[in-house]
Order: C-alpha cells, then structure tokens, then sequence
C-alpha cells in the first residue's frame, strides 16, 4: 500500500497563515517591549525612593524644582516662596515620604535652608486650618529656621484657625485687608445616631475594659463624665494655641482668652486692629518686604514645583478610569474624623 501525497493548501490559505504569524511576532514584539518598559519603570520608582529614604546628612535629591515667579532672573540672591494651601493633614496625598503635605512643606523648607543663594522666605498660606498636630508640626517647622533666612508670611483670602497657627512662626505676617484669618480655636466632632437605630431596630452591644473605653460611641448618650474629659482634652489643646498666639504676638494671654480667642473670624484689616498681624498688603508687598529685611537691591523670586513624570502620568490614567459623579455639600477634603481634634474654621464652608 502505498502513501499518497497529502493536496497542497490554497495560495489564500497559505497568505492568512503567513499574516497571522507576522501578527503573533508583532504581539510578542510589543508584550517584550512593555515588559522590559514595566522593569526600567519599576526601577526608576524603586531609585526615587530610595533617594527619598536616605538619612540626613547625605546629599539626595529632591522631587521638587524651583519655578521662576518675578524679579530678575539673572540675579543669584532668591526668595522662596513656599505654599501652604487647602486643609492642613498629614493624610493628604504628598510627594514627599509619609507625612503628606506635612512632609511637603518640610522639605521645601530644607531646600530653601540649604540654597546658599535663598536670603528669604514667603510663607503664602490659603488654609482654613486642619488637623492639630499637623498644623503644630508645619509651625514648628517654620519658627525653627535659621535666624539668617527671614520668613515672612503672606496671607491669601483665606488663613484661619490652624492656617494663623503656623502662620505665627513666621518673622513677619502681611494679610490683606480681605483676607479671613483669626478663628483661634479648636474643635472636636462626633455624631450620635442613638435614635436612629431605635428607629430602625437595631442595637449596639460593646464589651470594654474601662468606662471610658467606648467613649463618644454614637449608640448612646454621652455620660456628664465623659463630656467633661473630653471638655478638658479639647480646652488643653486650645490653651497650647492660645499661649503659642500671645508668645509670638505679644499679646496678654487673659485678653486673648477673654476676647478674640474664641473662634471668631477677623478680617485682615480686623487682624492688624488687633495685633494679630503686622502688616495690610498685598503678594507683591511681602515680596518687598523680603528684599528690604535681606536687604537685596534685586531678587529672583521662585516656588517649588514637582515636574511632569511618568508617575504623574499614570496618576492621572488611575483617576480617569476610576471616576465617579458625586454630590458633595462640602468640599471633598474636608472630611471631619470623629474623635480628632482640629485647628480648623469649619462653619467658613
């Protein structure tokens, strides 16, 4: 018995086996290639933080460059203008470590430190305030510069509360006649839902090891004990504020307790009435009064700024492919946590 020769394949045949092979090539060309992109990218992160990761004293470079603003470019004496906006958290998203906009802020301030060529700061807040021991860790930040770099604060529409608590580390404070400032104050806030759940039939069990474990569980009542603790927690906080205010402003610490430190707003022409500021005016005239402390006859004025980066990039890919309508009736960022004490002026929204 003998073999028969199988039939060739049709010329049309043999061309669609040829091109689905050219395109198996080109998708094995383009998974090789985004492997070996994935890898380099990954690397490139894995770089970045460790650069962010090593410990004082080595030189490391910073995610943040300088952006020319005004004055003479050419000029190699600067001044840093250092921005300090929205609400103040050590959750918000950052560039810098761990510590959100905190670490932010801190490390702007390290660059401007250690710029032989910076003579001056601008500290340009537009904050309502925030989290206490955020708003605590930017002050003391800015009260422990070198004596020979100036800080000068100046205010935008908005520096209350936490906002006025790092803005009193400053050297000198220029608010203008607009701005909203003052609401020394501090604030705690928890919501009970005790009626609800009768309402709806449900019920809370809690087994704790103390009375005041559980305390401002929204399930129930507050205890007159528990008020008081609380009372107390949140009046200590707020004598630290008040005496960090007098301090820096000179300022009688029983006046203040018995008049403006009550969360009230100001004005900034109200501010400088009182002495909360020194000075009405405008960005343009923090940015003279930074050249007359420095003594400068021309500046380069400039801010920090993070570069566009792939990392970014992909950011923004995340975000897009993640959207959602929501309806919010107050700002996205302002999120209140129950049991946490804020420097904030939160009736401004």
């Amino acid at each position: 018995m003998s073999l028969s020769t199988p039939p060739l394949l049709p010329e049309e045949q043999i061309r669609r086996i040829q091109q689905d092979l050219q395109r198996a090539r080109r998708r094995c060309r383009w998974l090789w290639g985004f492997l070996i992109f994935s890898v380099l990218l990954n690397a490139g992160f894995y770089t970045i933080r460790l650069f962010r990761s090593l410990p004082h004293g080595i030189e490391r470079r910073s995610v943040f460059v300088q952006r020319y603003l005004s004055g003479e470019r050419d000029s190699s004496d600067k001044i840093a203008v250092i921005r300090l906006e929205g609400i103040i958290s050590s959750e918000m998203q950052g560039y810098v470590g761990h510590d959100g906009m905190v670490g932010d802020i801190k490390e702007q301030l390290r660059l401007a430190v250690e710029d032989e060529n910076v003579k001056a700061i601008i500290l340009r807040i537009d904050s309502p305030g925030g989290e206490v021991l955020a708003s605590d860790e930017i002050y003391r930040a800015v009260h422990g510069l070198p004596k020979d770099k100036p800080v000068i604060c100046s205010m935008g529409s908005l520096a209350a509360s936490g906002g006025y608590y790092a803005a009193v580390g400053s050297d000198w404070i220029i608010a203008d006649d607009l701005t909203i400032t003052g609401s020394i104050g501090v604030i705690m806030h928890t919501l009970n839902y005790k009626d609800l759940f009768g309402k709806i039939g449900l019920r809370s069990y809690v087994f704790k090891s103390g009375k005041f474990k559980d305390i401002l569980d929204g399930s129930r009542d507050p205890t007159p004990e528990e008020m008081d603790l609380v009372q107390n927690l949140v009046m200590e906080t707020y004598e630290q504020f008040l005496q960090i205010v007098a301090k820096a402003r000179g300022l009688d610490a029983q006046q203040l307790r018995d008049g403006l430190a009550d969360g009230r707003i100001l004005s900034g022409k109200q501010a400088l009435a009182a002495r909360l500021v020194d000075q009405t005016g405008t960005f343009e005239d923090a940015i003279a009064r930074a050249r007359g402390v420095a003594q400068l006859s021309e500046a380069q004025v400039f801010d920090y700024v993070v570069p566009f980066s792939l990392s970014s990039l992909f950011g923004i890919f995340a975000e897009s492919r993640s959207s959602k309508i929501q309806v919010e009736l107050v700002p996205q960022s302002l999120k209140l946590q129950n049991g946490k004490l804020y420097y904030l002026s939160t009736h401004l929204f």
